[in-house]
């Protein structure tokens, strides 16, 4: 082998490499991902029932019914509406009418089936993606939170 056939060698054999490596990469990072759905984009889009993805919106009024361990409650865009179920301990922040993002996968039978609830932790903030998505369906409404009583406005600048 002449010189250059053996630079050429070791560059095929590198990028080989790289290709292999990134696959591999791409191959894992594809099980971790979880893909965040609307109620109405869950409805519109088929979904695979081992994919594990999030859907986030608000607790349906009225929709919290609790069994012991397991709690069924309705997350819904005001557009359309998903039933959940999870196992396990509510966030203290968990109440109907608030965003609330669940982590887990979609049976068959429509019904969520929930490993994670998060809810919203201040009176000010609601997850990014159920922001987008309420607006998305026309439903969101910017609320302003008043000052405290006896808070400072700031002063005016001279």
């Amino acid at each position: 082998m002449t010189r250059k056939q053996r630079r050429l060698a070791w560059v095929v054999f590198g990028l080989l490499a790289l290709g292999t490596a990134v696959g591999l990469v791409l191959l894992a990072a594809r099980d971790s991902v979880v893909f965040f759905f609307s109620p109405s984009e869950l409805a519109a889009k088929p979904v695979d029932s081992n994919r594990r993805l999030r859907i986030g919106g608000l607790v349906a009024t009225g929709s919290v019914r609790q069994e012991g361990e397991v709690v069924h409650f309705i997350v819904t865009d005001m557009a359309r509406d998903i039933p959940v179920v999870f196992t396990g301990l509510l966030p203290d922040l968990f109440r109907e009418g608030q965003g609330v993002v669940a982590e887990g996968k979609l049976g068959d039978d429509g019904v969520f089936r929930a490993s994670e609830v998060l809810a919203k932790h201040d009176e000010t903030y609601m997850p990014r993606e159920v922001v987008e998505a309420l607006k998305k369906a026309g439903q969101w409404q910017d609320v302003s939170v008043a000052p405290s009583p006896g808070a400072k406005s700031p002063e005016a600048p001279r």
